[in-house]
């Protein structure tokens, strides 16, 4: 079952375990701190123990949205997931430190940040083993009936990965007319079925209409009778999106894109997101110095005096406006020789010492926050390609283009869902993650994927 927050969908078991586990922190540190104080205690103290609990509470939330454990898609066992568990309150613990020994107002004894920072790991690790144990019961998915059992319909049987599956499970799919069988038959209902009837003997919740052809009989009178009793009816396009985070481009057409909901630019979100932009990227230049420094020189000591250091190359931007991307030079300098663009291969020989660190780290990365600054990306959005691979994708893959409607990122969607790509394919199935992102995209989403890259980063996920 997924819910709608700020035009993003968010499975509801995990809405849940994140607000019980925001619970467990701010009583880690309110329990910690009452009990070490006097039994007398000023009402001016307790007001200022909801505000610190508070801000522990909310750290350590970011802390483990940054290790993706709020994720749908985080596939660790038990065992890696208490191991992000620990770094993820470790790291929360360590920019509490540094934020209450910095702000005297929010002080917090040693002892019982210590003592609500063990509280806080193994409270999180109690929740997480009941949390895999109840996350996948019927009680928190939603009952399907799937009108239709063709091409269309398929989509949804093959729908294989437990993550894309977690919030609903098919009691059946009805055989509309025209529709050439797709589905197990032994799945199949027929279409003379009282669809009302049916719907209220097996406790359907919502009816998803997946008709190959909707020009033949469509069941008008029984979808509005189970929708006025309460049953929800979803389209097929909207469903998929919902439940995968991504618009599937094998069922989608033009007018859905016309009339969903979504694909707004709104100047006020923009101007926000430009002001964050700014402001970010001119801090991140700062605090990231040093480190951009010693690259440089680490890049001039390992391959000669002469050696450039950054890697300009034309990517396509918003609204197709090419623009230099800046990186450091990870490849020899003669890594396209023969002068033709080449998709960057696992294990690529064509990477150099120092690259295969600085790409690992993301390091590489860094110069892309000049970009930024100058207005040619964001820090979200989807990735930047270069010229030849836009021409060659959007000629053989449908609403290629689309996804140029925004400024491209340093990071998005497609990177969080999606490994590296690199072949047409691939790049088919990052442009179902960045339309979605296209369709959907709020401060609140942006700032919520910039969380999760940190996954992305400590873990080293997608790197080549």
């Amino acid at each position: 079952m997924a819910i709608r927050i700020f035009q993003h969908y968010w499975q509801l078991p995990f809405a849940l375990l994140a607000m019980v586990e925001a619970l467990v922190f701010f009583s880690a540190l309110y329990g910690v701190s009452l009990g070490a104080s006097q039994p007398a205690i000023e009402e001016g103290f307790k007001r200022e123990l909801i505000v610190r609990s508070l801000l522990f509470a909310g750290v350590m939330f970011i802390s483990m949205t940054a290790m993706g454990l709020y994720s749908a898609r985080q596939r660790s066992r038990l065992t890696g997931l208490l191991g992000r568990v620990a770094a993820s309150v470790l790291g929360g613990a360590i920019v509490i430190a540094v934020l209450v020994y910095s702000l005297p107002e929010l002080y917090i004894d040693r002892r019982s940040l210590l003592l609500a920072t063990t509280l806080a790991f193994f409270g999180a690790a109690v929740v997480r083993l009941v949390f895999d144990k109840v996350v996948d019961e019927e009680i928190f998915k939603r009952r399907v009936l799937v009108y239709g059992c063709g091409k269309r319909a398929s989509s949804i049987a093959r729908l294989r990965r437990r993550a894309d599956r977690r919030g609903f499970s098919v009691v059946g799919y009805v055989a509309a007319e025209g529709d050439e069988l797709a589905v197990p038959e032994a799945a199949c209902i027929s279409a003379s079925t009282d669809l009302l009837k049916y719907c209220k003997d097996n406790g359907i919740d919502e009816i998803v209409v997946a008709m190959d052809d909707r020009r033949h009989k469509f069941p008008m009178e029984q979808l509005l009778e189970c929708r006025l009793e309460g049953v929800e009816v979803t389209d097929l396009i909207t469903f998929l999106e919902r439940e995968t985070g991504k618009v599937h481009l094998d069922v989608l057409n033009p007018s859905w894109i016309i009339f969903s909901d979504g694909f707004r630019q709104g100047r006020i979100h923009s101007a926000l997101e430009r002001a964050f932009d700014i402001v970010v990227s001119l801090t991140l230049l700062i605090l990231a110095s040093p480190i951009m420094l010693l690259t440089a020189i680490a890049i001039k000591v390992t391959e000669g005096p002469r050696a450039t250091i950054f890697y300009r190359q034309v990517r396509v931007g918003q609204s197709g406006r090419p623009f230099q991307l800046l990186k450091f030079r990870s490849m020899r300098e003669d890594a396209e020789r023969d002068g033709k663009p080449q998709w960057a291969q696992k294990n690529d020989s064509r990477v150099t010492r120092v690259g295969a660190f600085i790409r690992m780290t993301r390091i590489d990365e860094l110069p892309q926050i000049l970009n930024v600054l100058r207005g040619e990306m964001s820090f979200v959005g989807p990735r930047p390609e270069r010229p030849e691979f836009v021409a060659q994708l959007s000629e053989r893959i449908p609403f290629y283009r689309e996804r140029h409607t925004i400024k491209p990122g340093i990071t998005g969607w497609a990177q969080l869902c999606y490994p590296y790509g690199s072949s047409e394919q691939d790049a088919a199935e990052k442009l179902q993650y960045d339309l979605y992102y296209v369709k959907n995209h709020t401060l609140l989403f942006y700032l919520a994927i910039l969380v999760q890259t940190v996954e992305v980063i400590v873990w080293g996920k997608g790197a080549r």
